[in-house]
């Protein structure tokens, strides 16, 4: 039985193939002109190419697509630095505790530590506190902490030690007893690996003189460009990442913070639960902007830059930490991660130039993205942050480009990352210890 309805069903499918070719050339002769059936003689010599032609328009309409993100990019850069320049903001200099969670030796680390007690701020030594966090008093950076604590007596820097307690995010479990010790309702949370000029302190807790703003952050720039991937590192910054930041701005508002300044209150932080609520998830710098965004209060982005004090010796110790943060976002935020397929010009200006290959497309897609590219790093790292930049260093944006494309694909094949000594996986936005291979 199931042999015969498929001899049958194949029987009408050839009968009414032939119904329909017979209908076609009935029309096509019944054409009372000749120029009708010139139009009907070519219509079986062009369909085929129509069809290709159809195919490269559509790919070149897609590789199009990463000049409108550029151009949104341009926009926003230019809107944002252009109105921080205008902004004038009257003194607040509350007393602060500027927090510091530390794990291991960074390198320079003396110097960063030492930046925060040489700050302009308030009229009295004791106007700001520092606070570190060390897992236990045999921790690398314990003597250069001992060494600062000697060299600014007029300072007043403290020592908590706290386990991780079996949390995930072993900053986080440090942040939770940081917060609790503090002194001061106005918290400045910063990596150990941040340096920082004299101004600092003053600039960046002058915003929360507002009620309105419950959070302040800015930006951040490489210190060390010594090696290659140092070098990469810088550019992918300047170039790319924060491409994407300044389009958020513009579309969405600013729901995140740096880990390098976070600047809030404790009342803030308690709004959200604490940072007991953060310690078994990823990214919890952008999670805290993100909860004191959500209670209603707006989180500030300065137009201010730090510096970091990053070791990136190799590509080999850059290509995990990039591929290790885009896991997260293709899990935090999938529609986001996705959609970033439409910035990777250099992918789509080689795809347009394999569908067509001219010298017009070739001029257009690949001229025009060097273009578009060189102009963004001049407007965000030479006039919006004012960041030195070198000729060598400038190239690197194509590499950095094609680097960046290869971390997106390898994203959507990796579900376990490396966290600190442990191995972990997403699952609800939670850190959970992966299984064992």
């Amino acid at each position: 039985m199931p042999h015969n309805s498929a001899y049958l069903t194949r029987g009408w499918n050839d009968g009414w193939r032939l119904v329909k070719v017979n209908f076609k050339n009935s029309i096509r002769f019944a054409a009372k002109s000749r120029w009708q059936r010139r139009v009907w003689s070519r219509y079986d010599e062009v369909s085929g190419p129509v069809s290709i032609m159809f195919f490269r328009d559509a790919i070149l309409a897609l590789a199009a697509l990463p000049f409108v993100y550029y151009l949104l990019v341009l926009f926003s850069a230019t809107r944002f630095f252009a109105a921080g320049r205008r902004t004038k903001r009257p003194a607040f200099t509350p007393p602060v505790s500027i927090l510091k969670p530390v794990r291991g030796l960074d390198p320079e680390a003396y110097e960063n530590f030492a930046s925060f007690c040489r700050q302009d701020y308030g009229e009295r030594p004791d106007s700001y506190e520092i606070v570190f966090c060390l897992g236990s008093d045999d921790d690398p950076a314990m003597p250069a902490i001992e060494r600062v604590i000697g060299d600014f007596p007029e300072r007043e820097i403290r020592i908590v030690f706290a386990a991780s307690g079996g949390a995930a995010n072993d900053k986080v479990a440090k942040l939770v007893q940081l917060a609790a010790a503090a002194r001061h309702e106005h918290l400045v949370l910063s990596d150990s690996d941040v340096r920082v000029r004299p101004d600092y302190l003053r600039s960046v807790i002058a915003p929360l003189g507002d009620a309105r703003c419950g959070a302040v952050t800015c930006f951040y720039a490489p210190h060390g460009t010594g090696t290659l991937a140092e070098r990469l590192h810088l550019i992918g910054m300047l170039s790319d990442f924060y491409a994407g930041i300044l389009v958020a701005w513009q579309l969405d508002g600013v729901k995140f913070a740096f880990g390098t300044t976070t600047v809030t209150t404790k009342t803030r932080i308690a709004g959200f639960g604490g940072f007991t609520a953060l310690e078994n998830r990823p990214a919890d710098d952008m999670l805290t902007g993100r909860l004191i965004d959500e209670q209603g209060y707006r989180v500030e982005l300065l137009p201010y830059t730090v510096t970091t004090r990053e070791d990136y010796p190799r590509l080999a110790d850059l290509f995990p930490k990039r591929l290790r943060w885009m896991v997260v976002m293709r899990h935090m935020r999938p529609w986001g991660h996705f959609g970033l397929l439409f910035t990777h010009g250099v992918f789509w200006s080689l795809v347009a130039v394999l569908a067509h290959p001219t010298l017009t497309v070739a001029t257009i897609y690949i001229g025009g993205y060097l273009a578009a590219r060189a102009a963004i790093v001049w407007l965000i790292a030479r006039w919006g942050l004012r960041q030195p930049l070198d000729a060598a260093t400038l190239p690197l944006m194509v590499a950095w480009d094609a680097l960046a494309f290869a971390i997106w694909v390898s994203s959507f094949f990796r579900n376990n990352l490396r966290w600190r000594q442990g191995a972990y996986c997403l699952r609800d936005g939670k850190l959970v210890p992966a299984p064992p291979d």
